[in-house]
């Protein structure tokens, strides 16, 4: 920031321990580093103020912004569904007018209405169950066997 290279450092303490000299030195750079600490301290106070005051500003810029949407958005809905409100009112408003009126005499009630007869449903008559065939023990192409124990 102030661009001071070591060299020029190094010249500015040989002056001030010349003009200061070696026995009040060490209080000076002692009250020196005191003042500078509470320089430093001092900039950070003021950076934290002047960053809470730009959070505050684009805080307030933000709700403003919202604030702005939401009126912009209920103005919307409003206009969008009021239509579609309209048009599911008309319907209601026909279907009431479409359906009977049941106190009329001419109209009867459902349960005025006689019930039709159930068909009469019978089972039909199981088939007889069928007797099991027996089964010989040997087939019907079987060949006789041939006891002679003689190999063809």
């Amino acid at each position: 920031m102030f661009d001071i290279s070591w060299g020029e450092m190094l010249v500015v303490g040989v002056v001030a321990l010349v003009v200061i000299g070696p026995k009040e030195l060490p209080g000076v750079i002692r009250s020196l580093g005191r003042g500078l600490g509470k320089l430093r301290s001092m900039a950070g106070e003021f950076r934290t103020q002047f960053d809470e005051a730009m959070r505050e500003a684009d805080i307030q810029d933000v709700a403003r912004t919202f604030t702005d949407i939401r009126e912009g958005a209920s103005g919307l809905s409003t206009a969008t569904f009021d239509p579609i409100r309209n048009e599911i009112e008309n319907v209601a408003q026909a279907a009431k007018a479409a359906t009977p009126d049941w106190s009329s005499p001419a109209l009867a009630k459902p349960e005025d209405v006689p019930a039709l007869p159930e068909p009469a449903l019978s089972a039909p008559d199981p088939a007889p169950a069928r007797k099991p065939r027996k089964r010989s023990a040997k087939p019907k192409d079987a060949k006789p066997d041939d006891n002679s124990g003689e190999a063809a």
